[in-house]
């Protein structure tokens, strides 16, 4: 698929929303890709982690692994489409949150990553922060971070920002601009915070204590 298709695809699925948004970064932003509004159509979803699949065809992917929980989703469907695709077995895991802000590999999954290489999926990414931290618990149980890649790049994210696995890559850039909250021009102009989507309601809920 090329980025129009994809656009295309996560444009019919309303993933798109205009609006003033809390990321889960914290930053704000005028604009919000939605990417749980992709999960529930699950033959765009296979498509998009199809294409996903096809970049790492030749790099001998053992494990693809997503950050829960969205991530998730897309690590089996990636994990299913390399087995397709190379015809040999390739597993789908998920690392857990900790509670602290970072992940975990529970499940016996730390076991099923020690020493093979893996492919880190996510939705979407705006700093890297949720990648790099998977990408270092790859390695904190001796796995090898072959690649990463995203759905969606909106926040220009490099391959240093996710943890510097062996590549980097989306299936889509957008460049959206955010702010700080404290620069924020919707904040300025009071236009209020949608609370149904992002980190929104847990910001409004801050604010009113």
């Amino acid at each position: 698929m090329n980025e129009e298709e994809v656009l295309d695809l996560l444009q019919n699925v309303g993933a798109f929303r205009a609006g003033h948004f809390v990321l889960v970064s914290g930053r704000h932003a005028d604009s919000y890709v939605n990417k749980d509004a992709l999960y529930p159509y699950t033959r765009d979803t296979s498509r998009l982690c199809k294409a996903m699949a096809e970049r790492f065809a030749d790099k001998k992917i053992d494990v693809v692994i997503g950050p829960a929980i969205g991530a998730a989703i897309l690590s089996q469907w990636v994990a299913y489409h390399l087995t397709e695709i190379t015809g040999k077995e390739v597993y789908g895991a998920y690392a857990d949150k900790d509670g602290q802000g970072g992940f975990i590999l529970k499940r016996g999954y730390d076991q099923l990553v020690k020493n093979k290489r893996v492919l880190v999926v996510e939705d979407l990414t705006t700093t890297g922060g949720s990648i790099k931290k998977v990408v270092e618990t790859v390695r904190l149980v001796d796995g090898d971070p072959i690649a990463a890649i995203a759905i969606v790049n909106r926040g220009d994210v490099t391959k240093e920002q996710v943890g510097n696995p062996g590549e980097f890559q989306s299936l889509v850039t957008i460049h959206l601009e955010s702010w700080d909250e404290a620069s924020c021009e919707l904040c300025e102009k009071g236009i209020p915070v949608n609370t149904d989507v992002g980190h929104g309601r847990e910001f409004v809920a801050k604010k009113a204590r």
